[in-house]
């Protein structure tokens, strides 16, 4: 498994757009370049680049990628692969079998969101703190941690009840890394990806 993590944004510039658009296929450019803002724009090249490096640690030469029924990008014949960034960094990890990637910036959740994503015990880890960065910090693990299962189960939120549930049904390992504005998690192994 290969993780790589880019949290220097301040480098989201138009001019380093314009720098990677022709290191990239044409494929991801033009993917690119359908976001109307800058940000997009260095997030879709960035975690590209780095992705086309990594695969070079597999000896696979990154090209072209496809899209399951689910729209999960995927390269035939290649390594598994997940993307994610937020507004702090860019997450992209590689492994030899399905693996789930969210990076999030640290955030506070409105009432409603943490009670139609969260089941009640983990209601009380987000609630049961005294100062409000704490709460969220505990909501921002939680929802990456959740994020990267159904990623690397591959069929994306299909429901609130999914997400109440997916970390007490889980088969996979779950890795979470906090820092000082972010917080990341890896999901990966054994699998039960439902619907599949």
């Amino acid at each position: 498994m290969r993780i790589m993590i880019f949290d220097h944004m301040d480098q989201c510039t138009e001019a380093e757009v314009q720098r990677m658009l022709p290191l990239v296929s044409a494929q991801r450019r033009e993917q690119a370049l359908k976001y109307k803002h800058t940000f997009g724009q260095f997030c879709c090249l960035k975690s590209w680049l780095m992705l086309e490096q990594e695969m070079k640690s597999f000896n696979f030469p990154l090209s072209t990628f496809n899209y399951d029924k689910y729209g999960k990008p995927y390269v035939v014949n290649g390594p598994y692969f997940s993307i994610s960034h937020c507004k702090e960094g860019i997450a992209v990890a590689i492994d030899d079998q399905p693996i789930g990637i969210d990076i999030e910036a640290i955030r506070h959740a409105d009432e409603d969101l943490i009670e139609r994503t969260m089941n009640e015990k983990e209601q009380l880890q987000i609630t049961n703190h005294q100062l409000p960065i704490e709460s969220a910090r505990a909501f921002t693990r939680l929802w990456t941690q959740k994020e990267a299962i159904v990623k690397a189960q591959g069929v994306g939120i299909r429901s609130f009840e999914q997400l109440q549930s997916i970390l007490d049904n889980r088969t996979s390992n779950i890795e979470t890394v906090e820092k000082e504005k972010y917080i990341y998690s890896i999901a990966y192994g054994k699998l039960h990806c439902i619907g599949a």
